[in-house]
């Protein structure tokens, strides 16, 4: 069973489940009999979702079922059926709208995206749209306020019903013809369906023009998409790229990124070239990686100087850098993707079609081809080229910043050193002043403050073996652990030293006080005992000493004699 809608932009023709809902169908098609939708508006249309209508008086709150016009208002909902189970997966599904608890009336709206699973089991599908999906696209892109509600109007104006299968309930009577519309169904309306709405209405000289700039463009980007030359005409340019003229024809690819590299990194920038002669045309375009780096370059880069000239620089409006060229990539021709920087008549070209004179000639030809291609470079090799030149970049900051650590580092360490060697200098040179270190680690032969003074060699290695190490523990709680333990151990020696040198002090004090007391009674007796009796061994010492040397003088003298008689005689013999 079908049903066809005639709406002020176009007709639909819908065809009805009249088997899974019979009762739903029923009041839809007696609805539509009465003339009851005639004149209703789409009060809510939202974009890939649903456009809804049905209520007389086009609030969205309002409308009755067929027997609540027949019988009275106490019937204006019915209980809808929902078995077997509809979805709504398709664009142009027909549902009446739940009131709740199963219950619907006359409004209904038609889905206008796919897979809407979030109505399922709400709302009961009884029908489909099956001619007028042009239809279905201008409800689509109608333009609606913040509430979802057209501005300009949107009307069902007829319904057609083509087959009828239920019978007429009690007090149902099919007009005759088609009513007028009422004054209460068209008090809602905004802008009539026919209506011309002036544009220049209430808008100043300023804005006119803008208007008119805004249709123009429309206008340009419409015939560029008939052309061919734009794939869409609403696609708008990208917001990362720099337009660039008034440049010195010298002015390279390279002088532009490193100039504009400055505010961003730049992910291509191209001079413009002449096809034929290879020659610049003066105007670039720059790609950053970064909005926010391209709004910097334009706000900085206008009216300056590069190579004498003073250029201009703005945003770019072209988008052809998205479509063909795959952002400064190259164009996508019909034969693969091109170059502009180097587009030369290699294979086409005029001197193909002349007739070669000789041999030399040709090879000539063919040499400098083959020059000009080692010359050329492609645009993936200077994408190539600028990709390794940002990891170098970022290689050699990271190295900085790497180098920098290692030395905050290493004066840290050296700054410790030098304060625990200036308070160990300290605490000896305060104990050496009060008396003589008696501990085996200050004072002795074998301390480090001794072994700097004989071998200053050993100490200067020493310092570099300590430094070296220190530098090598790179993490901070390695560090502090050797710390505390230096510490402990240090701390545990000066106590050590401490209790000895008490200890030493009390004894040597003690025995100093009983040599007193028993020196004092014998030095007077003692004196001269001992000063006769140094004479005597003295004298004594002396005599031996001289008859030793005597006698060894003599035995020398007599070996002489001996080794000279028995020289003697060996000659004599001979």
């Amino acid at each position: 069973m079908s049903v066809v809608i005639e709406t002020t932009l176009g007709d639909l023709t819908v065809d009805l489940f009249t088997d899974e809902r019979p009762i739903a169908c029923l009041n839809f098609i007696k609805l539509c009999q009465l003339k009851y939708y005639n004149y209703n508006l789409f009060h809510t249309v939202q974009q890939g979702f649903i456009a809804q209508t049905g209520d007389p008086s086009g609030i969205g709150n309002g409308g009755s079922s067929v027997w609540g016009v027949v019988e009275g208002i106490q019937k204006r909902f019915f209980e809808a059926e929902y078995i077997p189970k509809i979805q709504h997966s398709n664009a142009g599904m027909l549902s009446l709208v739940s009131a709740g608890k199963n219950l619907v009336g006359s409004q209904f709206f038609f889905t206008l995206g796919e897979n809407l699973t979030s109505l399922d089991g709400n709302h009961c599908v009884i029908g489909e749209v099956v001619e007028g999906h042009e239809l279905l696209r201008k409800l689509n892109d109608a333009i609606v306020d913040d509430n979802f509600r057209p501005y300009q109007d949107i009307r069902i104006t007829h319904t057609v019903v083509l087959e009828d299968p239920f019978p007429n309930p009690r007090g149902f009577q099919v007009p005759s013809r088609s009513p007028s519309p009422s004054a209460e169904r068209l008090q809602n309306g905004r802008i009539a369906a026919d209506e011309d709405i002036d544009d220049a209405n209430g808008k100043s000289m300023e804005e006119m023009q803008e208007l008119l700039a805004e249709r123009e463009a429309k206008a340009r980007a419409t015939i560029l998409e008939i052309v061919g030359d734009l794939p869409d005409a609403e696609m708008a340019p990208p917001e990362n790229v720099l337009f660039v003229c008034k440049l010195n024809p010298v002015t390279t690819d390279d002088d532009l990124e490193i100039i504009f590299s400055r505010f961003g990194i730049v992910k291509g920038c191209e001079v413009i070239r002449d096809r034929k002669t290879g020659d610049s045309l003066q105007y670039a375009f720059v790609e950053f990686e970064d909005q926010k780096s391209c709004e910097a370059a334009y706000f900085k880069m206008d009216n300056v100087l590069i190579d004498d000239r003073r250029i201009h620089v703005d945003f770019s409006q072209s988008v052809s850098k998205v479509t063909w060229r795959g952002k400064g990539r190259g164009v996508i021709g019909d034969e693969g993707p091109l170059d502009f920087n180097n587009l030369r008549e290699s294979n086409g070209n005029k001197h193909d079609n002349k007739p070669r004179k000789s041999g030399q000639d040709s090879r000539r030809t063919d040499r400098n081809r083959n020059d000009e291609k080692k010359k050329q470079i492609t645009t993936e090799e200077r994408r190539k080229a600028r990709e390794q030149r940002h990891k170098e970049q970022k290689d050699r900051e990271d190295r900085g910043r790497r180098n920098n650590l290692q030395r905050s580092r290493s004066r840290e360490t050296n700054f410790r050193h030098n304060e625990r060697y200036e308070r160990r200098r300290s605490r000896s040179n305060d104990r050496n002043g009060r008396r003589r270190p008696t501990s085996p680690y200050r004072g002795s032969r074998y301390s480090p403050e001794r072994r700097r003074l004989e071998n200053p060699r050993d100490a200067s290695g020493d310092r570099y073996h300590r430094s070296t190490l220190r530098t090598q523990t790179s993490s901070q709680n390695d560090r502090r652990h050797v710390e505390r333990k230096y510490n402990e151990k240090a701390s545990q020696n000066v106590s050590k030293d401490r209790k000895r040198v008490t200890v030493e002090e009390d004894r040597s004090s003690k025995i100093k006080s009983k040599r007193a007391k028993s020196s004092s009674s014998e030095t007077d007796d003692s004196s001269d005992d001992s000063d006769s009796s140094s004479t005597n061994s003295s004298n004594e010492s002396s005599s031996d000493e001289r008859s030793k040397r005597k006698k060894h003088s003599k035995s020398k003298q007599k070996k002489s004699k001996a080794k000279r008689k028995h020289k003697s005689k060996k000659k004599h013999k001979k």
